[in-house]
């Protein structure tokens, strides 16, 4: 199994040979995966060191000539964190700079709290003129990847990775757009809404509801802004419960997107799973997964008390 930064990284020097694509890296070219780039098209890479806010300064600068593509990377905990120079270097003067934040959520486990990217979505998602895609497979990654070096921007992006590695669900043929939601299990009961690399673990929980008689849809959410508001009402209309599950902090993220849509066009209870507003501890990520709720086990059960 490869990670969602793995599909990344293969399609970003795939891709490379297009002379508009430009990449910067704050010391972390090997863990965000853009040293395969490097290597290659050396003359369009910048290390500018650990100072991701002169990087974010040069990135904006750069995207000025509408002949550049420009990528950016580091931690997602890393980059988030600097809020100031994102809201105003790139997000006011609307800037198309695809900013790629990896190690994202708990699963990148013993490196701790000050790596995992827990509240980037939710900073992410508040600034204006901000796109945000989460793939959740690898190959969701490269045709995320190829779709942001192929169209024309005219916006910043934050394309969220994750380190750990995960099952494919998708295939070849697999193309992205900015409206896809993908269902990946029809189902009428119960909707599990889910973003990112913890799909597995949504998937395994429906198959645990469907053992206990739960008709289940798991539908994958990989454009977190702008969310698809008429398609989570569509499929949120009749059914019993709402559910979303993510990596992250349950606050702001993919479950705070739903509640808002719901809320305002159709008022629905809506269950939240993430990790909730506290700092984890360090740890195996199948060991914090579970410490947090976040297991298949865990999502089946707590849908089930809710049931009955």
């Amino acid at each position: 199994m490869k990670a969602t930064r793995d599909g990344f990284g293969k399609k970003l020097e795939e891709l490379g040979n297009n002379p508009s694509v430009i990449v910067l890296s704050a010391d972390l070219s090997s863990p965000t995966k853009t040293d395969g780039f490097q290597r290659k098209y050396p003359d369009r890479f910048f290390e500018v060191g650990i100072a991701e806010n002169n990087m974010i300064g040069i990135a904006s600068g750069l995207a000025e000539y509408p002949t550049n593509k420009v990528f950016l990377s580091s931690f997602s905990s890393f980059l988030t964190s600097k809020y100031e120079s994102i809201r105003t270097a790139i997000a006011y003067s609307k800037s198309p700079v695809i900013m790629v934040g990896t190690h994202a959520g708990l699963a990148i486990g013993r490196d701790g709290v000050t790596q995992m990217g827990l509240e980037d979505v939710a900073l992410m998602r508040a600034l204006p003129n901000m796109m945000v895609l989460q793939p959740a497979t690898p190959l969701q990654a490269e045709a995320m990847t190829e779709y942001l070096i192929n169209n024309d921007l005219e916006s910043p992006v934050y394309l969220r990775l994750g380190r750990q590695p995960c099952p494919e669900f998708f295939d070849e043929t697999y193309k992205f757009s900015i409206n896809d939601v993908n269902v990946l299990v029809e189902g009428k009961d119960v909707i599990l809404f889910t973003s990112g690399c913890i799909l597995d673990e949504t998937l395994k929980a429906e198959k645990i509801l469907r053992l206990k008689g739960v008709s289940t849809a798991v539908i994958n959410v990989p454009v977190l802004k702008p969310l698809q508001t008429e398609k989570i009402l569509e499929y949120s209309r009749n059914a019993k419960l709402v559910c979303a599950v993510e990596d992250h902090s349950i606050i702001g993220g993919l479950g705070s997107a739903i509640c808002e849509v719901l809320s305002e066009n159709n008022p629905t209870k809506v269950i939240r799973f993430g990790v909730m507003d506290v700092f984890p501890e360090s740890g195996v990520p199948e060991d914090l997964w579970k410490k947090y709720g976040l297991t298949g086990d865990q999502i089946a059960q707590r849908v089930l008390c809710e049931l009955s």
